[in-house]
Order: C-alpha cells, then sequence, then structure tokens
C-alpha cells in the first residue's frame, strides 16, 4: 500500500510518528507575524491552542563546539542576536562561501507559561540553512537536512517547569543536499547559500487532539456546482476512542458563506476526514485583477465543546495550460514575468517579513508582472501570502541547479516536493509545481517519483520543470510532466533575442530569456551594471521587450517569464560576486533594463514615460535611435523649449506587445546643456509630462524608506534607499562620494555605511531594523559631501506577537 493511500483514512499513531521522524517533518503550519497581523495566512489557534514566538533572544557562539548543546553550557560570552540571522556578516557584493561554511552554535533559554501545561508542544523551525541538529534541554532530537522548508519537533514531554534550553548546530557548509552537493562546490551553482537560522522559530501549543493539516482544493470552479473539498487531518494522542465532530466554515470578511461538518472518532492515531463546502456559486473568483481570498476556519469539537481550530485562507480560481495557451477562470491570459531569487544584500536569505513582501509588490505593482518564478527553490510562505493579496501568479519549485546527485541526495529532493506541496497547496496563487531540478538532465525514474508525488498530494496543479536546449532533444522519450517549460536563450540571425515556437502536442512556456545572453554574440557575458557599459547598459530592456513580442507571436506559448527581477549573489559569470542580469540591482532598485516593464500597465492605471537612456552630462549621447518606453498613444519631445519630434510606438518592430517602446533621434543635441522633456498622450489628452536634466549643478541627494511605521520586535526592518537624482528626481548612473547615514532612535543601520557610491552606480540601499521592546522615533540624516544632507523619520510600535 502506498503511504498516500494509506493515510487517506485512519493509520496508527505509532506509524505516522515514526514516518515524521524518518523525514524529520510534520506538515503543520505555524503563527507568524508581520506588521500588525495577528495570523498567517496558514495558521493554529483556539482557545486551548497558543503560538509563541522564539525569534527574539537567541545566543549566537560562532563556531560550533558540542558542549555548547549541554543545558549546563556557560554561554556568557554568546552574541545575543534575533531571528531571523545570518551566521557571518555580508556586505552586498564579494560575498566568500568560507566565511559560513562551518558549523555554528546557538542557544535560546525559555519558560513554558504555566498556562501552556497539558497541552502538547511542538517546535517548529521554518528554515535552517543547510542542516539543523537541535536538544532541548541536552535531548538530542533528529537532525534536518535542508535549507528551504519548515520542520518541526514535538517536545511536550522533554521540558519542564522553569528554564529550558533550546540549543542548535547549524551546518552550514557544502553539503550532500539539494541544490548543493557538486563535488564542484558553491562556483558549480549560481546563486550562493549563506548559512544560518534563516526563518522564524515558534513553540506551538495545541490540545492532545488536534487539526495538524487542512487542504482547501476548489473543484469546478467554472461551473454552477463550483465547491471547495476540504481534506483535514486530525492528530489525537488520546487513548481511549472519544467521539468527535468536525466542522468547515467558509468566511467572507467575517460573514459565514459556507458551511460543512462530519463526525470522527478521537484515539491514538492520525484521521484524514473529508468534506465539502458547496453552494458556492456567489463567490468571487481569485484573478490577477482582483484577488478575492476567503477565510476557511475549520473546527475540531469534542463533547460539543470547540477543542481546536486551523484556520487557512484560500480562494477560488481555474488555472490550466493547454496546448493553445494559459487560461485563467476560462479566459486566455498571456503570462508576463519575472524570475525572482530570495537573495539579500547584507541578509542572504535571512529577511524579515515585511521585505518579502515588498519584493511581491514590486514585481506586481511596479514592474507589471502577472507571473513570478520562484527560482530556484521553494521560498517563503510571507512571499506567497504576499503574492496570494495582489494577484501575482506563482511557479514554485522544489530546490536545484543542473547538478542530480547521489540516491540519498534524490531520496531529499523527493521529500522536499512533498513538504513543498504540503506548505503551499492553498496558496491560489501557485498555480504550477517545478518538480525537476532546475535544467538539469533528464532523469525519468528520479522524476516519475517527483511528479507522482506531486500529484498524490495535489491534483489540482500541473507539473513542469524547466528544459534546455541539451536536455529537450530526449524529450519525446524522457520527459513525463504536464507543460513544457523551455529557458531559451538563443540570437536570431539578425542579433536580436530569438524564441523558438512551441513544441507541437504539449501546453508550452518560456520559463526564462534574455539573462545576460550576449545576442548577436557568444555566451552569457552581457553584465549589466548599473555603473557599467552605458551601450550594454541600454539593449536590456529591448531584448526583454523583443523576447515578450516574440513569445507572445506564437498563439500556442502561454507566455514568457523573463530572466530575471533583481540581481543576486553567484560566482558564475559575476561581478565582484554579483550576478548582473536583473532589471533591479541587488537593493531592488530598476535599472535601466526596467523601463520596458514599468512602461506595461494600462495608461487609465498609471501613465508611464521611461527613458531607455541616461540623460545626462557625464554619459555618451544616447544618439540617433534612442528608445523610450510609454503606454501612451504619442509623446511630444521637446529639447530646452524647442518641440523637436512628435513621436508614435514601433508597433512594425514590436507588433505584439500592448505598449511598444518610442524612438527619438537625439544625435543633434547637445546633452551637456538642454533640458529634455516628454508630454506622452492619449488623443488630445496630455496624461503626463516628464523632464530630465543633463546639468549635474542642480543634483540633489534623494533619500526614501519604504515603510514610514514599524515594530519594535529586532526583525522587522525597511529599505531605506538613498542616492544621487538630477533635479527632476530621475537617478543619476554614475557618482562618486560616500553617502553617511546618521540614525537616532530605537533602530540599527544594517548595511555599509558610509556607502561609497562609485560601485553602485549612483544610488543604493541599506535596512533599517528595529530594537526589541523600544517604542519611538527613529531620524535617520544622510550627507554627501557634494549633493548635500536629506532626511526621513520612521515610527516604531510595539508589536503584539506572544513571546516565550
Amino acid at each position: 500500500m502506498s503511504e498516500e493511500k494509506e493515510s487517506s483514512s485512519t493509520v496508527s499513531r505509532r506509524t505516522f510518528i515514526h514516518r515524521c521522524a524518518a523525514t524529520t517533518l510534520v506538515s503543520v503550519p505555524v503563527l507568524q507575524a508581520w506588521g500588525s497581523r495577528a495570523c498567517s495566512a496558514a495558521d493554529s489557534t483556539g482557545g486551548a491552542a497558543r503560538t509563541l514566538s522564539l525569534d527574539q533572544n537567541w545566543l549566537f557562539g560562532g563556531k560550533a563546539s558540542p558542549a555548547a548543546m549541554t543545558p549546563e553550557f556557560d554561554d556568557a560570552s554568546f552574541a545575543r542576536i534575533h531571528l531571523p540571522h545570518c551566521v557571518t556578516p555580508l556586505s552586498w557584493q564579494k560575498w566568500n562561501p568560507e566565511a559560513w561554511q562551518d558549523r555554528w552554535s546557538y542557544r535560546r533559554h525559555l519558560t513554558i507559561p504555566s498556562e501552556l501545561q497539558g497541552l502538547r508542544l511542538f517546535l517548529q523551525f521554518d528554515r535552517v540553512m543547510a542542516a539543523a541538529s537541535p536538544f532541548i534541554n541536552g535531548y538530542a532530537l533528529p537532525q534536518h537536512l535542508g535549507g528551504f522548508l519548515p520542520f518541526d519537533y514535538e517536545i511536550t514531554h522533554l521540558v519542564h517547569h522553569g528554564d529550558n534550553v533550546l540549543s542548535l548546530t547549524v551546518d552550514s557548509r557544502w553539503l550532500n543536499v539539494p541544490p548543493a552537493g557538486s563535488p564542484k562546490g558553491p562556483a558549480d551553482i549560481d546563486f550562493l547559500l549563506p548559512g544560518g537560522i534563516s526563518g522564524s522559530v515558534s513553540l506551538r501549543a495545541v490540545p492532545s487532539a488536534f487539526i495538524s493539516d487542512v487542504f482547501a482544493k476548489p473543484v469546478s470552479v467554472l461551473d454552477a456546482n463550483r465547491r471547495i473539498e476540504v481534506t483535514c487531518t486530525v492528530d489525537s494522542a488520546g487513548s481511549a476512542p472519544a467521539p468527535g465532530r468536525i466542522e468547515a466554515i467558509l468566511l467572507d470578511r467575517g460573514h459565514i458563506v459556507a458551511r460543512a461538518a462530519t463526525d470522527v472518532t478521537l484515539g491514538n492515531s492520525v484521521h484524514q476526514l473529508a468534506l465539502t463546502l458547496g453552494d458556492l456559486h456567489q463567490l468571487q473568483l481569485w484573478d490577477v485583477e482582483k484577488p478575492t481570498l476567503y477565510d476557511l476556519v475549520v473546527t475540531l469539537y469534542q463533547a460539543g465543546r470547540p477543542l481546536h481550530n486551523f484556520r487557512r485562507r484560500v480562494g477560488l480560481r481555474d488555472a490550466r495550460y493547454e496546448v493553445d495557451g494559459f487560461f485563467l477562470n476560462g479566459k486566455r491570459l498571456r503570462i508576463f514575468g519575472l524570475n525572482r531569487h530570495e537573495l539579500y544584500p547584507y541578509l542572504g536569505f535571512s529577511v524579515p517579513p515585511r521585505l518579502l513582501r515588498r519584493d511581491a509588490e514590486i514585481l506586481r505593482r511596479q514592474f507589471n508582472c502577472n507571473m513570478v518564478r520562484c527560482s530556484h527553490y521553494p521560498q517563503s510562505e510571507a512571499f506567497l501570502d504576499a503574492c496570494d493579496e495582489f494577484g501575482l501568479m506563482v511557479w514554485e519549485e522544489m530546490p536545484g541547479w543542473w547538478y542530480v546527485g547521489d540516491d540519498v541526495w534524490r531520496d531529499l529532493l523527493v521529500r522536499d516536493v512533498g513538504d513543498m506541496v504540503r506548505r503551499d497547496r492553498c496558496h491560489p496563487s501557485v498555480i504550477i509545481w517545478g518538480v525537476r531540478a532546475n535544467e538539469s538532465a533528464n532523469e525519468p525514474e528520479l522524476y516519475r517519483r517527483t511528479r507522482d508525488l506531486a500529484k498524490s498530494l495535489d491534483d489540482s496543479r500541473p507539473t513542469s520543470g524547466t528544459m534546455t536546449e541539451w536536455s529537450r532533444k530526449n524529450s519525446q522519450t524522457e520527459w513525463h510532466q504536464d507543460v513544457f517549460a523551455y529557458d531559451d536563450y538563443h540570437s536570431a540571425p539578425d542579433g536580436s533575442v530569438g524564441i523558438d515556437p512551441p513544441l507541437p502536442g504539449v501546453p508550452y512556456l518560456i520559463t526564462e530569456t534574455v539573462g545576460q545572453c550576449n545576442y548577436g554574440g557568444k555566451g552569457m557575458n552581457m553584465k549589466y551594471r548599473r555603473a557599467g557599459d552605458v551601450a550594454i547598459r541600454e539593449k536590456q530592456a529591448l531584448f526583454h521587450a523583443q523576447a515578450h513580442s516574440k513569445a507572445a507571436g506564437y498563439p500556442r506559448c502561454a507566455g514568457a517569464l523573463g530572466w530575471c527581477a533583481f540581481d543576486y549573489a553567484s560566482l558564475l559569470n559575476s561581478y565582484n560576486g554579483v550576478k548582473c542580469p536583473g532589471i533591479a540591482d541587488v537593493f531592488r532598485l530598476p535599472k535601466l533594463g526596467a523601463s520596458f516593464y514599468l512602461s506595461q500597465v494600462d495608461p487609465a492605471i498609471r501613465p508611464v514615460i521611461e527613458p531607455n537612456f541616461c540623460w545626462d552630462s557625464t554619459e555618451p549621447a544616447p544618439g540617433g535611435h534612442a528608445a523610450i518606453f510609454s503606454n501612451c498613444d504619442r509623446l511630444e519631445l521637446f529639447a530646452g523649449e524647442s518641440h523637436i519630434a512628435t513621436l508614435h510606438p514601433d508597433r512594425a518592430a514590436f507588433p505584439h506587445l500592448p505598449y511598444p517602446p518610442f524612438f527619438a533621434d537625439l544625435s543633434a543635441w547637445d546633452s551637456a546643456r538642454a533640458e529634455l522633456r516628454f508630454d506622452a498622450y492619449a488623443g488630445k489628452a496630455r496624461l503626463l509630462s516628464r523632464s530630465f536634466s543633463a546639468d549635474r549643478s542642480h543634483d540633489r541627494l534623494w533619500l526614501q524608506a519604504d515603510d514610514l511605521e514599524l515594530f519594535a520586535d529586532g526583525t522587522d526592518a525597511t529599505r531605506l534607499a538613498f542616492g544621487a537624482v538630477d533635479k527632476f528626481g530621475t537617478f543619476r548612473a554614475t557618482m562618486e562620494g560616500s553617502v553617511t547615514l546618521r540614525l537616532d532612535g530605537p533602530g540599527v543601520i544594517v548595511g555599509d555605511n558610509p556607502f561609497d557610491l562609485t560601485e553602485s552606480g549612483g544610488v543604493a540601499a541599506v535596512w533599517v531594523r528595529t530594537v526589541p521592546n523600544l517604542a519611538g522615533s527613529i531620524h535617520i540624516t544622510a550627507e554627501h559631501p557634494s549633493l548635500g544632507q536629506n532626511s526621513v523619520t520612521l515610527r516604531v510600535r510595539m508589536p503584539e506577537q506572544p513571546r516565550a
């Protein structure tokens, strides 16, 4: 009997616990805090249940020693830190893997609140990079291998009144664990893996019988009988059988819109129960333009008393890849998106939820993407929560990049697929599972295992995995997924971006294109640095526009995902340790390459004018074919007070873009003196006017915080961006000198201070992080020797999250 078939009814508690120990993961949700939210999209709450954050007051001892894992160890010399945490300080470039490739010691003292007496206690880790060996009061818990997915342990009988000691050895070496393991070391995958406890840790208290998981699967959402099929897992530690009841309710802003219930016999076992929420014809569907969400609450009752409830946020939508394209809720939708890495300067993977949420907002609301590929590993649930809210569709995939290891490695890869699907199958934004290691060779047996496991856990989504030119050659016999996903990097004969036609008979999606490919040349050596060669910088947006236009020219192609959104740390084809294919830099600040994406939005929402050049007396002149990206009907171009051209979009060269670029001849104009102005029109109505100054004498220091209110938990943070802008507020691409930051108030600067703008191309950012339990105002002043001063004030208030 297969594992999934056996668990579909009732299994003994002994069998269930044995399985969990074998994988060191019980797939149980956890309450997470972001901002003032009391709970996340997946939490376990209830009158007898509490989840306490353990993110504050950790002790970090540096390199590991066995003695540090014992309860009696004197940890007075350990540094006090807060989670998430990276084991080594990072800058924004030049990361050295040797700095973190070691074993590290963490400790945390905790007192179990008296009100939790009699409840079952679970210790939950969201992420530890790359292996965790925890101890509770000196008792060794099973080691967990893998850095991107959650795992937990029941510690009910391992804790006591008074001081308890949680100690942890984190192994951040290059292990035989996906995506690592290649004998060639860190330079053999295209992203770095800085170590540490890179997610939250929490203590979850539940009754003896509780709901451990809920899967809410929308069914037939385009029909009159649309419904949600709810599968609930109940974990019961009681010795004698007892009657119970499960009830599921669907809430729309607090109002019950559907209800279903069924009986359950509680005992020393794990049950899976099915309920159906029907008569949902009046509910709105989740869509990229209107991402409607509902709250599903499943409650376990015993003797008529609510024992435990479990909450999921859900959306109803129908997402289908067909041979003739992609359809969302029955309507054809062209996929338009980017790939994303979750690496951040200074922080690595150890990023608080607010910053993760900001990435989703940038992709959807600034870059106008309707889809993101989470390359090349499962990304944080805080990011997926935001994708649900913003209407950003998600390709999610297991950890991997080219390399496929031995049998142990492969078993971990299969396990990761199962853990990924269990964690994220209720997110409406997730529309496809990537179950192949990125661009790896065809491994039919391995990828049948990953596909079959994903299907057994969630048969509502297709599976796929990225292919390259060399892996697609034998795809007719060795590819066994639902959607053919191709990373297309080749030149057309004229040196423009080449896009191959879709393969016949299969749904087809372009999962990567452009990147650092040298179109018209050879290799992947086009480094789109903000401070790099201007002629190279000006090509990036045009290449992305060509790729999307040509992909859209094939009606059967579902769409294209450009490589990539943000620059990231890598040792492959990088500059000072930073890979530069992003349309934004590592600080998430848009480069010239973003001008195309910025313009692809309905002008009724936001009119856009984005020149694809730098109007700057220190930069080469744009020349006779300067690109301007706009979503308007025409542009009127002025140099100083002189009208020099009326411009129209180039639909002949970009026939399949909703908003093609404009081109202007600026070869006759001296950028050292003239101000440039574009007026954008729809019909006779002027929608927008933007001016640009080449004169640097009026440049100023720009300073901006993404969020003006933070929470005093020691982990919350916001981006503080700064740099040189012209008198109209447009970024300069070059600037020498350093910005010095002075902070007053309950916060700290995470980043280089002073920051030399020369290498970053005139603009950059740091993070401002709060201090635990200190509210008030943070005032930051920035100063540059020639640009002057600027300042910003943030408000910090106390968090509401309970802690242990």
